[in-house]
């Protein structure tokens, strides 16, 4: 079976391909010249190695600085490419499993600096109130700006119960330091609850665990909630992504068959549509789906998925906008692997989010926004998505990121409850303009939260 790796992030899953191939293949009419050109490359970067072995003001591990040359390469191609030395690659296949030793924290590189994609929640990480958005500069006081993105995920990995000090740069904010203790991760990967008559499961990940997990949650919800459900939220928010096998499968948890997603690239093995397994446990009850800068990758194929086949209200911003699929090539026994981007994803309407992300049908804000966050918006937006990644794949379709504006909603002043976008969720539900197939899908007027 073929597995793919959707994530944006250092540590949400893992998709293991084996895949032959051989080296330099290219078409026969510019084989030979094409041959030569790579072997000449490949002669310039030996002699280049090897006067800097000789010349260098000190000696260097010519095998850490080969693997610099390796991610650059790759890094070069998109920000999701990368190579995985042997241990990263065993640490990919023990995350996969839903259960591995860290901080909790989903990692992007970008301008070399290390980007908080966003922290898992009940982790050290989110404990300690590392915020999606955040760069991390230092970690024990030692500098990691410029660092490739795999070295400096391996500093942040240690002993379980070990301490280690983070130093994050906030916008607005002085750089301030973090104290984290590791320890093993074992993400809650669903959590529910019953709002009233609304039943509420938020998918923290996508991983191995996240179905079983996910099948639990909604018997859980039919069980806590009195009288029937009105309705479901499923919150998405600042779930990073995952597996794509795990995003098919939560996708039929509210499906009756049919498309859930579609990959292209440039093999015949690429093209592939994906479609529900014929599971729809509540066929009949009306969804919202919450979305948010940190929603990327799997969460955005499964919003995706339901708001074109109508299945779902799409509530929250606008998403992170990661359309593409990697696949991790096995590279040999002490090798390690490849992560290697290797086709784009479409909704099932046929629409790439690559970069524009996932349009809310419902734009809500989950605070009010002051004069000063009002200005500050463009370059706050600029600064977490896809688009802004250095490298970033374009959209084959045209589809830009919508520029950055103030939402639609936003609570009011005075405002004090817990969580304005899932009060708002909730009140679409019982208004009744979350059913399926409702004619009130797009552009509909902010619905006042229910007390």
């Amino acid at each position: 079976m073929r597995n793919w790796w959707l994530a944006p992030i250092v540590g949400a899953g893992l998709v293991a391909a084996t895949v032959g191939f051989t080296a330099f293949a290219f078409p026969n009419n510019t084989q030979s010249a094409k041959k030569a050109e790579v072997f000449q490359q490949l002669d310039l970067f030996a002699d280049i190695l090897a006067k800097a072995q000789s010349n260098y003001v000190t000696e260097f591990d010519s095998t850490e600085a080969i693997e610099a040359a390796i991610n650059g390469m790759l890094a070069s191609l998109d920000p999701h490419s990368s190579y995985l030395d042997p241990d990263d690659f065993k640490d990919m296949q023990t995350q996969t499993s839903g259960e591995y030793g860290g901080l909790g924290i989903e990692v992007t590189a970008q301008d070399g600096f290390v980007k908080v994609v966003s922290p898992m929640d009940g982790t050290p990480a989110s404990r300690a109130g590392i915020k999606s958005g955040d760069f991390l500069t230092a970690i024990d006081g030692k500098s990691i700006v410029g660092l490739p993105l795999n070295d400096a995920v391996k500093q942040m990995r240690g002993a379980i119960g070990s301490a280690i000090n983070v130093t994050v740069v906030r916008e607005a904010v002085e750089p301030f330091d973090v104290s984290l203790t590791r320890e093993v991760i074992r993400p809650e990967v669903v959590k529910t609850k019953a709002v009233g008559d609304v039943g509420y499961l938020r998918v923290t990940t996508f991983n191995e665990q996240t179905v079983k997990a996910l099948d639990a949650g909604l018997e859980k919800v039919r069980k806590d909630v009195k009288g029937g459900l009105k309705g479901l939220v499923l919150d998405l928010r600042d779930n990073p992504g995952g597996l794509l096998e795990a995003s098919i499968e939560v996708s039929s948890r509210f499906l009756n068959g049919g498309e859930v997603v579609s990959t292209r690239g440039r093999r015949e093995t690429d093209q592939r549509r994906y479609n529900a397994v014929r599971v729809n446990r509540f066929p009949d009850v009306p969804i919202v789906v919450l979305i948010n800068g940190g929603s990327a990758s799997a969460a955005e194929i499964v919003a995706g998925a339901l708001q074109d086949r109508k299945r779902a209200v799409v509530l929250g911003v606008t998403s992170f906008g990661k359309g593409s699929v990697q696949t991790v090539l096995p590279l040999g026994p002490g090798k390690g692997a490849m992560r290697l981007t290797t086709s784009r994803y479409y909704t099932p309407s046929g629409r790439s989010i690559q970069g524009a992300g996932i349009e809310p049908d419902f734009e809500v804000a989950p605070v009010r926004l002051s004069d000063k966050d009002i200005e500050d918006l463009k370059t706050r937006a600029a600064r977490f998505s896809e688009s802004a990644l250095p490298h970033a794949l374009e959209n084959d379709q045209g589809a830009e990121r919508k520029p950055p504006h103030v939402p639609a909603d936003m609570p009011p002043e005075g405002y004090t409850g817990e969580d304005y976008q899932l009060d708002q969720a909730v009140a679409l539900i019982r208004a009744g303009k979350a059913s399926p197939g409702s004619t009130n899908m797009v552009q509909a007027a902010p619905v006042p939260a229910t007390p």
